[in-house]
């Protein structure tokens, strides 16, 4: 789907207003993650983290990862997590310190997912407010069909984290549970950069072996194949 990699490069104010105190995140009000790169406690990832630049994600026996590109040559911007027949995509994006931006954008996926004809309904999640939808799709057999996707959504100290859950793990708490983990203990790195809001963060590829291609879940685009995907062992 592509939602909001779009940039914002008449944002002077925004810049400015990267310099201003730290508000206290979601995150952090919880007591858990994910983790602002200055904040990682000790311990909480036991296996370790797999360095994919703006985000470190901590490494699960059989997880594989494929890192996405908007196009050829074009930096990584989002990696997608398969584990236990599920996906979980995970985007970073820049965000001013005075203020997070997950209602905005939370306003901006349910006006695409209307204008793609799809149904959705907000719900009550780890951290607020998430997005429960069903994404039109066309079946093998050429029958119309619905996809499940759960969108999750935390603000940090100059960042924004989105998570976008495919499978049975949309639906179905047990089947979520390890993504979910995945995700509270994933480590955002922001860089020094005066960066709009929005704009996402840049990754880079795990420096690990090959896997096989995993099975494709229908639906969103950040889903389709990208050049590189890699199993955690």
């Amino acid at each position: 789907m592509g939602l909001f990699s779009r940039r914002h490069h008449d944002d002077a104010e925004a810049a400015e207003a990267d310099q201003e105190e730290p508000a206290r995140s979601p995150a952090q009000d919880v007591g858990t993650g994910p983790w602002d790169a200055a904040d990682v406690p000790d311990g909480s990832a036991p296996a370790g983290r797999i360095d994919l630049g703006a985000l470190r994600v901590p490494a699960v026996d059989g997880m594989q990862l494929r890192m996405e590109r908007a196009g050829r040559g074009a930096e990584a911007s989002a990696v997608v997590l398969i584990l236990g027949g599920s996906t979980m995509e995970l985007r970073a994006f820049a965000a001013p310190r005075s203020a997070g931006i997950w209602d905005e954008l939370r306003a901006d996926i349910a006006a695409e997912l209307t204008r793609a004809k799809a149904t959705y309904e907000l719900v009550d999640g780890d951290y607020g407010t998430e997005i429960l939808a069903q994404m039109p799709v066309r079946t093998p057999e050429g029958r119309s069909g619905t996809v499940a996707a759960r969108f999750i959504g935390v603000d940090g100290p100059r960042w924004f984290l989105r998570g976008v859950l495919q499978g049975r793990a949309a639906t179905d708490d047990g089947a979520a549970r390890l993504l979910r983990e995945v995700f509270a203990n994933t480590v955002v790195v922001r860089d020094g950069t005066a960066r709009p809001p929005r704009e996402i963060l840049p990754l880079h590829a795990p420096g690990v072996t090959a896997a096989p291609e995993a099975e494709e879940l229908p639906g969103l685009d950040p889903l389709q194949p990208g050049p590189t995907i890699a199993e955690v062992r």
